[in-house]
């Protein structure tokens, strides 16, 4: 029971670092004052709103982006996300 409490709190605190160097998730306020620099899109078979937000943090990252912002998203057996990239 112990080892599995260990690994829920390892993964929660992995999440949580993660989220402290991704890049932020804004509406459309916070966006109006940030310098669009283009869009991403991730889409899959199946995957939770949290694993659909961790993979355009990473595609935000790797392009460099501090912020984003989800403009499309849907998800209907297969999903599809698509969010717009800020400076």
């Amino acid at each position: 029971m112990n080892i599995k409490n260990s690994i829920a709190a390892l993964s929660v605190l992995s999440a949580l670092s993660f989220g402290a160097f991704a890049a932020e998730s804004v509406n459309a306020d916070q966006a109006q004052n940030l310098q669009s620099v283009g869009t991403i899109t991730v889409s899959g078979t199946a995957g939770s709103p949290m694993e659909i937000n961790q993979q355009l943090n990473q595609k935000a990252d790797a392009k460099g982006a501090k912020a984003y912002r989800v403009i499309e998203a849907y998800n209907e057996g297969n999903y599809h996300a698509t969010a717009e990239l800020y400076k």
